[in-house]
This record gives structure tokens, C-alpha cells and sequence, in this order.
């Protein structure tokens, strides 16, 4: 083959979607690949981007405050920061007018990343491949315009992707999107998926409301998913093999997951959205294991009922805790949610903050026990850590995951079953993790997947094997794309 090997540099436009948990797993990803050889331009929106500059100036220079990657810069990887405006104002609150932002996200956010695209058109060197989020619905158009290879980046596991992705299944089996009153049989016909109770199924597929705008977006997204060149999964094959395997008959798709940032705990680049409390020292004072971490996440909302009940289970399980509160986890409206006098009445065994750096809490050995909303970040980051967990979904795919962690994997349990929370079901299954016998087993389960984890991403693992077939099958196509020219 006397083919000139194509030699021009990659350089991939990364886009996360405009919440923390899809920022995380982005900025992973741009590590890595700029660890690779490539340059990556990274567009944030306006609005996150001085969220997480604002917050991170506490932890690097002030003058470097408003560059997120500058620290990865200096490492000697070329990583190129960008925002872009979202189609409101950066003090707009977002969450409280959720459906008018992501109405706009949806419909009007495309004009405004072509005009960015186009720029970058021109920088050296020329940008060759684009890297969206799954749930953005324009790659295709942009990818085409500007002649780049279409790369989807799905930030969740493939069980979720793949219930998405057969929505119209569901929907001729009555599972979704029925006027008659939906099934609640176990759905066992999606490819892949053993067995899935309609109640594990993303939040927004158990809505009566099928016509929200988070629906919408989902629709779009899994139609625009069949225009692209390849997919890349933020999971670990061994994890979700059968699910896997089946959506490759659709797709080039690649488990090259968990994308964690190099060293796990200290990186380079601040992803926070608020401030971080150190919470180290209180942490340093605390037996191995005896510490429960609870943490509802950067984005699901939840009720000052819940919070209360909450707070009281914890005080009568008489567990160490630090609870991780944001103030709008009831609204961006209401901040007083707690008992009176709750902290000083928990102030030798709780700890109380707006925000931490998870990685470093559930790293310590003092935590034993992780109460969450059951983010994918978030489980994956807690199974590193070898630390089991409380289940407590709130919003989309949380649910699927909780399937996943309590269900098939066993290295966690349901906060409640049904129905609302109580303060005694909150302590009884606070003691159960922390200090019951049965849940040793658990603690010796997740060591396993943990093992599996770091299998995986080891140097012949599977997410580092599918990862280098990704790179060749991406420089293929950027030299048959150069030939094409």
C-alpha cells in the first residue's frame, strides 16, 4: 500500500450538554484525547462556564480564573477553551424556568453553534471531527456543513441509551406514549434487555405527558443518533455486555468508560458549579468507614418533606454523616428547609455543606456508605471507591441506574420502595448499610466490580482496547475524508 498515510493533526469541537454531569465526563474525555495527540476546543455555555470559572478561582490563580484548562495547558496539552452563548442572559435562573431554557436549547441553540463553528473554522489546526452530546439534536447539520466527522457521546450506561433508543417498542407494546392506561408488565422485548419493570424506566418515559419538552429533545436525539459515524459510551463493556453487544447491530458503538480524570482526585480542571467546602479534616477524625456521604447531585430537585424526613432518620441512626445540601435542592426559591436547630443538634456526628469535591470525600476511608440520587458519575466514581450505596432516584435516568446498582449488580439498596419517605425507613436502612452483617456481602460484591473497573481500563483492558479501535476507525475516516477532497 503506497497510500500516503494521512498525517494531519485531529482536532475535535467538544460539546457537553449545558448540566455538571454531562460537563464531568466531557472534560475526561478532552484529557484523554489531548493525552492522545489531539487539540481539542472545548464549548462550554456562557452561563455554565462562569459558574465553574467563578467557583474555581478559590483553587487557582485569579488571572487564570476565567480558562479552564490552563492548568491542563500547562501540562503540555492543547486544550483550547471556548463559550457560547445558550439564548438567555448568564443570570437567567435556568433551573427555576427549566422547560423555557431547554425549549430554546432545542430549537434556537444551532444558529448560535454554527456561528462558533464557522469561526473555528479557520484555527490551525482546522477543526476535523465534532464530539456532541447525545442529547443535542443538530450534529448532523453542523457535522455536514462543516465537513467533520459526526462523534455522539452517550455520558450514561448503555441500558439507558438503549431503552431511549427502541422508544417506539415501547410505545407499540403499550409500555409509552399510550391514551389507554399503560402496562405495567416487565418489558423483555428491547434487544439486550433482559427484563425491565416499566418503574425503572427513565423518568421521563413513566410521564403521562409525552408531549414536555424533554421528550421532544429525547425524540429528536435518538432520530439525529442514526446520522452519526460513531458513538462512544461512557461504560465499561464487561458491566453492560449483553445491552452492548446488541445496540452494535445498529451501530459503531464503543464502551470506553469510566472516563475518570487522570489521578482520580486531584485534576487539573475545575468542573464544580458551586464552591467547594473541605471537608478533610473533619473527615481525618472519623473511624475507618463509619462516615455515610449523601448527595443529591448538581441538577434533581426534591421536596422539604423528603429533606426532613431525611434529617430526622439520620439523627436517630445515630450514623456519622456529611450531607452535601445545595441551597436549591427544594427550589432556587426556598433555602430554609431544615428542622430549627438541626445542625447544632448533629454537630459531633453531621456535617452540613452547599457542595464538596465528591471524589475526595468518598476516596477517604472514613466514608463506608453513600446515600445518592444515583447519577452514572456518581456510581461510577462510588464503586472506585469500593463504597456501596444508598438508592434514592429522582429524575431521569436515575431510575435505570438504581435498577442496575440494586437489581443486577447487588451492591446497594432502595431507600424506599414505595410510596413517600420516613424518617424510621431512613434509619433503618442507614443502619443496615453502615453497621448490618448482610451488608458486608455488598461491601465484598462491589470490591469485585471494582476489580472489573480497573481490568477494564488497564492497558489490554476492554475500555482501553475499544478506546485505541475507536482512534483507528476515526483515522480511517479522516483519511478517506481527505482522499474524498
Amino acid at each position: 500500500n503506497d497510500e500516503p498515510k494521512y498525517h494531519r493533526k485531529p482536532h475535535a469541537i467538544l460539546f457537553p450538554y449545558p448540566l455538571q454531569g454531562h460537563v464531568i465526563p466531557f472534560v475526561n474525555l478532552a484529557v484523554k484525547l489531548a493525552s492522545n495527540g489531539f487539540t481539542i476546543t472545548f464549548i462550554n455555555t456562557q452561563s455554565i462556564h462562569q459558574q465553574i470559572s467563578k467557583t474555581g478561582r478559590s483553587n487557582i490563580n485569579d488571572n487564570e480564573g476565567n480558562d479552564l484548562f490552563s492548568g491542563a495547558r500547562k501540562s503540555g496539552l492543547d486544550i483550547r477553551d471556548e463559550s457560547i452563548y445558550d439564548c438567555f442572559p448568564v443570570d437567567f435562573d435556568r433551573s427555576l424556568n427549566h422547560d423555557k431554557f431547554f425549549e430554546a436549547i432545542l430549537n434556537d441553540f444551532v444558529f448560535h453553534v454554527d456561528e462558533v463553528v464557522g469561526k473555528l473554522m479557520i484555527s490551525n489546526p482546522t477543526p476535523n471531527i465534532l464530539i456532541a452530546d447525545t442529547f443535542y439534536v443538530w450534529s448532523s447539520t453542523i457535522a455536514k456543513k462543516y465537513n467533520l466527522v459526526n462523534v455522539s457521546y452517550w455520558t450514561e450506561p448503555a441500558l439507558v441509551y438503549s431503552v431511549y433508543y427502541h422508544m417506539d417498542l415501547l410505545k407499540q407494546n403499550g409500555h409509552y406514549d399510550c391514551i389507554e392506561n399503560k402496562r405495567e408488565d416487565i418489558i423483555d422485548y428491547i434487544p439486550g434487555v433482559k427484563a425491565i419493570k416499566p418503574t425503572d424506566l427513565p423518568s421521563y418515559l413513566q410521564s403521562d405527558d409525552t408531549n414536555m419538552v424533554v421528550n421532544r429533545i429525547i425524540k429528536r436525539a435518538f432520530k439525529e443518533v442514526k446520522n452519526v459515524d460513531f458513538i462512544i459510551c461512557n461504560t465499561l463493556q464487561e458491566l453492560e455486555p449483553e445491552t452492548i453487544t446488541a445496540l452494535q447491530k445498529y451501530h459503531s458503538i464503543y464502551a470506553i468508560g469510566p472516563i475518570f480524570s487522570p489521578g482520580f482526585t486531584n485534576t487539573s480542571v475545575s468542573t464544580s458549579l458551586w464552591s467547594e467546602s473541605d471537608c478533610t479534616d473533619w473527615l481525618d477524625a472519623k473511624p475507618h468507614g463509619s462516615v455515610l456521604y449523601i448527595s443529591f447531585g448538581s441538577y434533581a430537585h426534591t421536596n422539604k418533606e423528603t429533606i426532613v424526613e431525611i434529617a430526622c432518620g439520620l439523627m436517630v441512626s445515630e450514623v456519622n454523616f456529611i450531607w452535601v445540601l445545595r441551597p436549591d435542592i427544594v427550589s432556587s426559591e426556598e433555602s430554609d428547609y431544615l428542622p430549627i436547630g438541626y445542625e447544632d443538634n448533629i454537630k459531633d456526628r453531621g456535617l452540613i455543606v452547599p457542595w464538596c469535591c465528591q471524589t475526595a470525600v468518598i476516596s477517604h476511608s472514613a466514608v463506608g456508605g453513600f446515600l445518592t440520587h444515583c447519577g452514572w458519575n456518581s456510581i461510577m466514581e462510588s464503586i472506585w471507591c469500593s463504597v456501596p450505596f444508598i438508592c434514592f432516584p429522582l429524575l431521569t435516568d436515575q431510575f435505570t441506574n438504581r435498577k442496575l446498582v440494586v437489581d443486577d449488580w447487588k451492591i446497594g439498596i432502595n431507600l424506599r420502595d414505595e410510596g413517600s419517605i420516613s424518617r424510621d425507613e431512613v434509619a433503618e436502612k442507614v443502619k443496615f448499610l453502615m453497621k448490618g452483617k448482610e451488608a458486608e456481602e455488598m461491601k465484598q460484591r462491589i470490591k469485585k466490580i471494582k476489580k472489573e473497573l480497573e481490568d477494564g481500563l488497564a492497558i489490554n483492558g476492554s475500555s482501553q482496547v475499544n478506546f485505541i479501535k475507536f482512534m483507528g476507525d476515526l483515522e480511517s475516516i479522516l483519511q478517506l475524508n481527505h482522499i474524498a477532497k
